[in-house]
């Protein structure tokens, strides 16, 4: 049988203890691998010790899995579920999160190592429980389209399911980028398999528990813990599964493609990495731009697709930027600790692989010729802790100005003018394009320049904040498709036309 964790918190921020269950959720009911599996060790990034173990499942455990959810989607889901159904199914599910999103809070950030009111506030209250009850308001509002042809004839188009969907789930943000793949594909009549990050799968196995809570058919959610190459490819790969939505490294997304295009040619909607430029103009409001960037590229310790690790800042303002934006950082090397300590504004990255990586760029920077202006360097003597990290001098083909880091480690770069484009050009010098940042009192420049980088989302005169109704999603390596919005039921519904001869006799 099954086990289960339990952790009991005690700090002045959260008091209580939470339990779960650590094996496979599949049909609405917990379950052992199928052979065994291979166990998954939950590591604490503060002192770099093990948590717990989850189970973790192999091929055998999403075959299981997703015969679960065909037999779901065939008998008591999909589009013989009525969309007001789906919707209030879905909004008592949000309504669940929300009662226990301090157990979940807590949860994320004993997983992950970000700060409990981080977790309580973005992870929890602006993204989770909102994506739940946006998409609830989806569910019947699925429509076609009645198209004029002729008056012999008669044409409209449906809007309609995929069936089994994957969804495959990365370690920052994870109850919340899990949520924003099962939402909208629940709302538009699918089910899920999903393999939660083996890095912070604690929140998803909480959250399995609230979706039978919530009255959802069995097999209707199924959650199968496992690493990338054993769970993820298989999911890739299964023949019943008909799309697959990631959220995760460019380098995976790709491996996601092929293994589509050797399988079944299943959907494939790819949220991907990114290394969003912040241009700060002469004419900004410096106190808020330098607020802006700092939270772009530190939030989360870095851990974000959209941080913006590369700041082009005007000359004219250039000195004090850096001064400023320099103390903020070193304020949050002092506001480093552990999640559940008051104060914490700055944790440990979420592994040591991802520690040696972050690491690996600071020296890659170093050794290239870009000058630390403060950080660079390991926080402590225990856990994954590393210094807000600047960069000044980098030129644009260094390895820390072209290729994600996904950690808090950023170049400011000083630039004259906006004629000739110079700042467009080297904010456009990238494989990705996920987002940018753009700081100026000039309205004209403000959309010349949103207008002119190669990004799927623009934010003027703020930090990259998101909005339910609002489409994300990248440009070029960034990713194909758009979380967030309308445009996200995209990822989940395929459009079938149906033709009617009404008049016309042969």
């Amino acid at each position: 049988m099954p086990q289960t964790f339990t952790h009991t918190f005690d700090s002045s921020l959260f008091k209580g203890t939470v339990t779960i269950n650590t094996g496979l959720f599949i049909g609405g009911k917990w379950v052992d691998p199928v052979d065994g599996g291979d166990p998954v060790d939950v590591v604490d990034p503060c002192t770099g010790k093990v948590i717990t173990t989850v189970a973790g499942g192999t091929s055998k455990d999403v075959d299981v899995a997703v015969a679960a959810a065909e037999r779901a989607y065939k008998t008591s889901w999909g589009l013989k579920v009525p969309g007001a159904e789906r919707g209030r199914l879905l909004g008592k599910l949000a309504d669940l999160v929300e009662q226990h999103s301090d157990k979940l809070a807590a949860l994320e950030a004993l997983n992950v190592g970000k700060p409990f009111p981080m977790a309580q506030f973005i992870d929890m209250s602006m993204i989770t429980i909102p994506v739940l009850r946006y998409y609830a308001g989806w569910a019947d509002k699925i429509q076609g389209k009645t198209i004029e042809t002729n008056e012999n004839k008669m044409a409209y188009t449906r809007h309609e399911p995929y069936g089994v969907v994957g969804a495959i789930t990365p370690w920052n943000i994870p109850l919340a980028a899990a949520v924003l793949k099962i939402a909208p594909l629940l709302a538009t009549g699918n089910v899920a398999v999903l393999k939660p990050s083996e890095i912070a799968p604690l929140t998803a196995l909480y959250f399995a528990d609230l979706v039978n809570q919530a009255g959802f058919p069995p097999g209707t959610v199924n959650i199968v813990n496992g690493y990338g190459n054993t769970v993820g490819e298989a999911i890739s790969r299964h023949p019943l599964i008909r799309a697959v939505g990631f959220t995760g490294s460019t380098l995976t997304g790709r491996k996601i493609l092929k293994a589509s295009a050797e399988s079944n040619l299943k959907k494939v909607s790819l949220e991907l990495g990114g290394k969003s430029p912040v241009i700060v103009f002469d004419d900004a409001e410096l106190d808020q731009a330098i607020k802006w960037a700092s939270g772009g590229i530190f939030s989360n310790m870095g851990q974000v697709c959209v941080a913006g690790s590369r700041i082009y800042v005007q000359e004219g303002i250039y000195d004090k930027f850096i001064q400023g934006f320099r103390k903020l950082a070193e304020g949050l090397a002092d506001a480093t600790g552990t999640p559940f300590e008051p104060g914490t504004r700055h944790g440990p990255q979420v592994s040591n692989a991802q520690f040696e990586r972050v690491m690996g760029y600071i020296n890659s920077g170093k050794s290239e010729g870009a000058k630390v202006l403060t950080g660079g360097e390991r926080q402590g003597d225990t856990g994954f802790f590393i210094k807000p990290t600047i960069f000044t001098e980098a030129k644009a083909d260094m390895k820390i100005m072209q290729e994600e880091i996904f950690g808090p480690v950023c170049s400011v770069v000083k630039f004259k003018t906006e004629e000739g484009k110079q700042v467009t050009e080297w904010a456009n010098n990238t494989t990705y394009g996920l987002g940018a940042n753009v700081m100026t009192q000039n309205v004209a420049r403000a959309i010349r320049m949103a207008n002119s980088l190669e990004a799927g989302s623009v934010w003027i005169n703020s930090g990259a904040t998101a909005d339910m109704g609002v489409p994300f999603g990248g440009f070029k390596q960034s990713g194909n498709s758009k979380e967030f919005g309308e445009y996200a039921l995209d990822a989940y519904t395929q459009v079938k036309a149906i033709h009617i001869n009404i008049g016309q006799r042969l």
